[in-house]
């Protein structure tokens, strides 16, 4: 039976009655790509129905696509081997699909009821050959336009941009996207550097898949940006001979290149490091200068120049000595002239200090103009000690010391020892002096020398005999003076010497006592003098 039949047959049960027509198809469309298999779902329920057609329509022609009866389903040629239909509930299921497909499919289905519908199935071309392409392919912030291309084959509804994981945002301004049916452009004016940073990419996509692009990368050249020396505030005065550098850095891509400047004269050294031997190689360094370095950028054309920084070479400190008096220095007869030098460096401070305290001038110590070299006139024993000298300059500073000895005395002498003793006592008599050097010592007793020549004489066991007069002489070989100190000594009998009253003690205490009674006494008769007296009656 053809379709027309088929279409009569319908009609005829409709108007006479026997059917109300019912919808028996979802909402469409639906879309299926090439090559896969579709089933056209229906609406109906399982039931047993006299007929079921399926018909298909391009936009011009309309051809029947399955008839199913009761006998079996008769296939039209176009479709034949490739459709089926589910009997119970009429579903149509076509593959594997061809791009001609695509068009209107309409069922009728006669049973109890008659069931009708219609529905668009979309044939879509897988998508495949995402492709990104620019111009130009290398850029140059910010004066570069760029226009990305992305390019696909098959049926592609959407197209995306991606740099990294984050959706290019077009804005209509400075970047823009123009979509045509299988290419996508999107244009950036004015590129930035991290326009592009990428990857990026682009993906093509419709309903049912999506295909991105390979990573894409654009190169854009920036810079130089940010030149900087480090460190860019350097000590004003940088030690000669040492490992001190200057490091140039900029924000550039391509890395730039970079060249030295000493007061806007271009140096023949060119690079990110300038070290102090090639400063001082090419004879600079000794007078402050500035320094600069400009970077170069061989993509964007483009010099910067760093902000200057300013510094001067100057030669460390080395080798103080401090040159003395060589000769035998006596105190009140004596002067010295200490002079401070180095054997190399420039000295810029000179500063004194006597036993780690400074040394200041006085009516007795002069200092030269340059502070290289102090006079003391005359000199005393205070000036006896150590006596520093810093030479310094913005380096460093060192210290030569000198060890002055001026000799005196003997001053201040004593001798200390027990004015009284008992018989069989330690005897220990001192003699102390202030000498330098320390002064020789001759013991004499009662006038005959002794043969003790330490600051300490000693007797182990006094004796009656040793009562008398110790004296002490002190004597200065290099100052030729001499002192002479003496003690008497007492030697008394065992008890004498007791813990006890004094003699003189005694004799306060009896005139005490003969003081208490006179005054009682004196009292007793001033007492009878006021009393009055009373005669007797008988």
């Amino acid at each position: 039976m053809d379709l027309v039949s088929v279409k009569w047959i319908v009609l005829v049960l409709c108007l006479s009655g026997c059917c109300s027509a019912q919808d028996a198809l979802p909402d469409g469309p639906v879309e299926a790509v090439v090559g896969s298999n579709v089933t056209l779902k229906t609406l109906l329920k399982e039931a047993v129905y006299d007929v079921i057609l399926w018909n298909f329509s391009d936009g011009k022609d309309s051809i029947n696509v399955v008839t199913l009866r009761a006998s079996g389903p008769k296939v039209s040629e176009r479709f034949a081997g490739r459709v089926s239909v589910d009997k119970a509930t009429g579903a149509l299921t076509l593959g594997p699909l061809k791009v001609e497909d695509g068009g209107d499919y309409s069922i009728s289905a006669v049973g109890d009821a008659t069931w009708t519908g219609e529905t668009k199935l979309r044939v879509l071309e897988p998508v495949s050959d995402v492709i990104i392409k620019s111009d130009p392919l290398e850029a140059i912030e910010p004066n570069t336009t760029v226009i990305l291309t992305c390019t696909a084959k098959g049926s592609v509804a959407k197209f995306t941009w991606i740099n990294g994981t984050a959706p290019i945002m077009a804005d209509g301004k400075r970047v823009t996207q123009k979509d045509v049916e299988t290419s996508s452009s999107l244009t950036i004016r004015n590129v930035l550097r991290w326009d592009l940073m990428g990857p990026i990419y682009c993906s093509a996509a419709n309903t049912l898949e999506t295909k991105k692009s390979a990573p894409f990368n654009l190169t854009v050249f920036y810079g130089p940006e940010e030149v900087t020396i480090t460190p860019p505030k350097p000590n004003p005065f940088i030690e000669s001979g040492s490992n001190f550098t200057l490091t140039c850095s900029a924000q550039s891509h391509p890395p730039a290149t970079f060249n030295w400047y000493h007061n806007q004269t271009q140096m023949k050294f060119s690079g990110p490091i300038l070290s102090l031997k090639v400063i001082e190689g090419e004879g600079y360094g000794k007078q402050a200068a500035d320094y600069t370095c400009k970077a170069s950028n061989t993509k964007t054309n483009r010099m910067v120049p760093s902000p200057a920084v300013s510094f001067t070479t100057m030669e460390a400190v080395s080798g103080a000595n401090v040159v003395g008096p060589t000769s035998t220095l006596i105190a009140g007869n004596s002067s010295a002239n200490l002079s401070c030098s180095a054997t190399a460096g420039t000295v810029k401070t000179t500063t004194w200090l006597k036993d780690d305290q400074p040394l200041s001038a006085g009516p007795r110590v002069v200092f030269s103009s340059d502070m290289s070299s102090v006079l003391i006139n005359p000199l005393q024993k205070e000036d006896n000690g150590n006596y520093m000298c810093h030479l310094g300059n913005p380096i460093n500073t060192v210290t030569a010391v000198y060890r002055m000895v001026v000799n005196y005395g003997p001053d201040s002498a004593t001798v200390k020892g027990p004015e009284a003793v008992e018989v069989g006592d330690l005897i220990e008599i001192t003699c102390m002096a202030e000498s330098v050097p320390p002064a020789n010592i001759t013991w004499k007793f009662n006038g005959t020398m002794l043969n003790e020549k330490s600051t300490k004489y000693t007797i182990e066991k006094a004796e009656y005999q040793n009562s008398g007069t110790y004296t002490c002489e002190m004597h200065n070989t290099i100052t030729g003076k001499m002192a002479t100190k003496s003690h008497f000594l007492s030697v008394k009998a065992h008890g004498a010497l007791d813990e006890g009253l004094s003699d003189g003690a005694i004799a306060g205490i009896v005139i005490a006592v003969l003081v208490a009674v006179g005054a009682a006494i004196g009292l007793f008769f001033y007492c009878q003098g006021k009393v009055p007296v009373t005669e007797s009656p008988y």
